[in-house]
């Protein structure tokens, strides 16, 4: 242009993140244990509605295509891997699984567990051992393999429980050793990970949600809890869903090492 204003180049525009957005987990990979039933299907859900594919291990493969297709209804991808966490062959497997038909690993969530009512003095070695080597050795192993392998930013969420915090009168001892062992190993990997490699590792102690655990209670049991929750009622799956997928999230970026009561007010009377 001759003797006339020179033309300002044109810049592409950029929406600007909003807070919403930090909740989104589009483009990530999330391995879920225990997906088969419970609340490890209402936590792969959740991740798929928030953007993320996600790997579905337990030991009920036949179970997980119910939760792989709700995953898939959701618009993302699903992985089905049979998986005994108590094993750490296993463990490593779902990991390089993830990892060739995804390219990566972002979020885990250390689900699967089990638990037993036995009276202290007549559990036995099989049945303590057994919960152990599921509840809290097998979340060491799933931590250890996507601790190969994550990127900075990425996020572990183990599943521990208010009875790693308090009692609920049934005799758990098995149950709640491993669930405050996992709160311990949820504070090391935390001190170890964050810093070093990027990753944040917390824990989410649910108070009572309905499950297959839950179902296995004695009648009435649950009534007779309810008076200690000051929300006056059990917890509904969505809403720890919801907790899984902030804490999965860049929205739970600056929290590392802490468990997380998701128990109606249980753990503060």
């Amino acid at each position: 242009m001759h003797g006339g204003m020179i033309p300002l180049p044109r810049v592409a525009t950029v929406r600007a993140m909003t807070l919403t957005d930090l909740f989104r987990l589009d483009g990530k990979v999330a391995v879920v244990t225990g997906a088969s039933s419970g609340l490890g299907v209402a936590f792969a859900q959740g991740l798929a509605e928030a953007g993320a594919d996600v790997v579905l291990g337990a030991r009920r493969a036949d179970r997980l295509t119910e939760t792989a297709a709700l995953v898939e209804a959701a618009g993302r991808r699903a992985l089905c891997v049979e998986t005994d966490v108590a094993d750490p062959a296993a463990c490593q497997r779902i990991i390089d699984l993830a990892m060739e038909e995804f390219g990566r690993v972002d979020v885990l969530v250390n689900n699967a567990g089990i638990g037993t009512a036995v009276p202290a003095t007549r559990e036995t070695v099989e049945q303590f051992t057994q919960v152990i080597d599921v509840n809290l050795n097998g979340c060491y192993w799933m931590a250890q393999a996507c601790g190969r392998v994550m990127a900075p930013g990425s996020s572990i969420i183990n599943i521990s429980s208010v009875l790693g915090i308090t009692t609920a009168g049934l005799p758990q001892a098995a149950y709640a050793a491993s669930k405050a062992g996992l709160i311990g190993l949820t504070r090391d990997l935390a001190q170890q990970w964050t810093g070093r490699k990027g990753i944040r590792v917390n824990a989410i102690a649910p108070g009572f949600f309905a499950s297959e655990m839950t179902e296995q209670y004695p009648p009435g049991y649950l009534e007779s809890q309810q008076q200690r929750i000051p929300a006056g009622r059990k917890g509904d799956p969505r809403e720890l869903a919801a907790t899984v997928v902030f804490l999965a999230s860049d929205a739970a970026g600056y929290i590392t090492g802490q468990t997380l009561p998701v128990d109606g007010g249980m753990t503060i009377t």
